[in-house]
């Protein structure tokens, strides 16, 4: 019998909080605490508008070796390791697979996908493909994929072979229970240790952003404006002060 671990899972506030502030602030800011890059290069949005956060489950894939792994779409299922990752699934979790970047295999399709929409998954990044595109996207989960192929998982070059492990998913580490922030912009690794002091350095940044956005709608200075500078940074505080007095008003 196949066993495979869980994951820990982040507090439900501190997901809330770097879901609000999307993949382009979660990845300037983690850059600022010491990560180059925590973007997952590849997969792409194939849900326009989608915007979501969530604890990472993770699926691992290696080049097929029919010594090792001769099992077809339909047979022994439970040696099919594709379907524990979608075992561990609890509201919220997305599920991120390293598949290679192969466009040869379909790692998930519709059934496996309504089983995972059932249990409250988020969305999938993966680098690689599902198929029936068409019918996945109808269950409004989130999908940054790098394509579609009409082949089962196994099909041809690949084959699942660990559950909850560190992977390299788009040449990025994802560990277990990090959290993905994932958006029409790409999605991004939040590593679960720097997860508060993102949250906290991105609450600040967004604030500016937001300020800045209104004076550069009304024709103010981009010098002055973007980034914000020791110049504009009285009216900020200033506007900051009004803002915030109205909303405990």
């Amino acid at each position: 019998m196949i066993e495979t671990h869980d994951i820990v899972r982040p507090p439900e506030e501190l997901v809330a909080g770097l879901a609000a502030i999307g993949s382009a602030t979660a990845s300037s800011e983690l850059n600022r605490l010491g990560v180059r890059s925590a973007h997952i290069r590849g997969p792409v949005s194939f849900t326009p508008g989608a915007s979501l956060a969530g604890p990472a489950l993770t699926l691992q894939f290696m080049p097929k070796r029919e010594d090792l792994y001769q099992v077809d779409e339909y047979a022994e299922p439970e040696k099919q390791l594709h379907r524990h990752v979608l075992y561990h699934t609890q509201p919220g979790d997305i599920v991120v697979v390293d598949a290679r970047g192969d466009m040869a295999s379909g790692v998930f399709g519709e059934m496996m996908m309504i089983y995972f929409k059932s249990r409250g998954g988020l969305g999938v990044v993966v680098d690689g493909c599902i198929r029936d595109l068409g019918k996945v996207r109808n269950l409004g989960l989130g999908l940054w994929l790098r394509g579609t192929t009409p082949n089962f998982h196994s099909q041809t070059d690949i084959f699942p072979t660990a559950v909850n492990v560190p992977v390299a998913c788009g040449n990025t580490v994802v560990v277990p229970g990090d959290i993905i922030v994932a958006d029409d912009d790409g999605a991004v690794v939040v590593p679960i240790k720097l997860a508060p002091a993102l949250l906290a350095e991105a609450g600040s940044h967004a604030e500016w952003e937001e300020f800045s956005r209104l004076r550069l709608s009304q024709g103010g200075d981009l010098r002055t404006y973007y980034p914000l500078s020791e110049e504009a940074r009285p009216e900020y505080e200033l506007w900051r002060e009004a803002r915030n007095g109205d909303a405990s008003a």
